[in-house]
């Protein structure tokens, strides 16, 4: 999820045409009407991307890419809006977001550093979310390129820069890779007694049970007496005790299928709109869910001040016993 920037390694600005651009503006201007192969300083043909030299590349690029364009996609919504059937799934609600769209993926390796050519510019690869367990959004950033633990571990430090700031746990899909880099980084006596990284459970079912360094070290749930405040005893029904999860370690991918929502529209924003309502989208999220938990509060409070009332006890009020009996 994300919207699109400047074709030029290492930059991130939004582009100066954002329907058909693919540089910034400066870029734009450095480049001029330079052919956008990589290493050619030769004039682009009208109406193309490239030089004479290079038709044959931008016409392969185009064949194969020209419905990924807006004109494109609209005209495939129009046609799937044309021809649906009663026998359609209606395709209402939130969907969760796809970490990797194949076609566009191409699009962008393509046109990317791997590539020679500047024809496509590359989509953000996702937004990266840090949450409390409740689902109260803390920060949040766009990664360009890729998810990678270094860039991970950068987003961390940036936000938690006080030690003392650090939270005491730190629940995340790639947990094991990201204690792994930190460890071999040396930045792990910054982190060791403070924190400590663990998968989140959603993805923690799917390691392997022979990984025995990552049972150890990044079990959300260990049974073993290591972390009592990862899992607690609670009863059912009938009175039964049982160990259940202390808290949610899977805000974030809850979070990221609300998001999904918006993806379509996101997507074809500008950075700077992009920033802005992913900004106002997240902000309402945690009053949603501040208000929430309010709101369990009250009735939980509620609840045993009435079965405090049945017992007898009265409050605001203090019962003084006479002396003089």
């Amino acid at each position: 999820m994300g919207p699109r920037h400047c074709a030029m390694p290492g930059c991130e600005m939004g582009l100066l045409n954002a329907q058909t651009g693919v540089f910034c503006n400066a870029h734009q201007e450095e480049m001029g009407v330079c052919c956008c192969m990589k290493d050619c300083v030769r004039v682009r043909v009208a109406g193309t991307q490239a030089c004479v030299n290079h038709q044959e590349q931008w016409r392969v690029y185009w064949a194969r890419y020209a419905n990924s364009s807006l004109l494109g996609v609209q005209r495939m919504l129009r046609r799937a809006q044309e021809e649906r059937q009663e026998w359609l799934p209606a395709g209402h609600g939130a969907e969760a977001p796809e970490h990797d769209n194949l076609e566009e993926q191409e699009v962008e390796e393509i046109s990317g550093t791997k590539y020679n050519n500047y024809f496509s510019a590359p989509r953000f690869y996702c937004v990266e979310t840090i949450c409390a367990p409740y689902g109260v959004v803390i920060a949040w950033h766009k990664f360009a390129k890729a998810e990678g633990v270094a860039k991970i571990l950068q987003f961390l430090e940036d936000i938690y820069a006080d030690p003392s700031s650090h939270p005491s746990y730190i629940a995340i899909d790639k947990g094991y890779a990201l204690l792994k880099h930190i460890v071999k980084q040396g930045h792990w006596p910054a982190w060791k007694p403070t924190t400590q990284i663990i998968v989140d459970s959603y993805h923690y079912i799917n390691h392997q049970v022979t990984d025995h360094l990552c049972r150890t070290w990044c079990n959300p749930a260990p049974l073993n007496g290591d972390a009592p405040n990862l899992v607690v005893v609670d009863e059912d029904k009938e009175g039964r005790p049982y160990y259940k999860r202390a808290f949610n370690t899977q805000a974030c991918e809850q979070l990221n299928a609300w998001l999904g929502g918006f993806q379509t529209v996101l997507n074809w924003m500008t950075v700077s709109n992009f920033d802005f309502t992913m900004h106002v989208l997240l902000f309402l999220h945690t009053q949603h869910v501040i208000a929430r938990q309010q709101g369990r509060q009250e009735e939980e409070g509620d609840e045993s001040e009435n079965e405090e009332d049945e017992n007898g006890v009265r409050y605001g009020q203090q019962e003084v016993q006479d002396d003089d009996d």
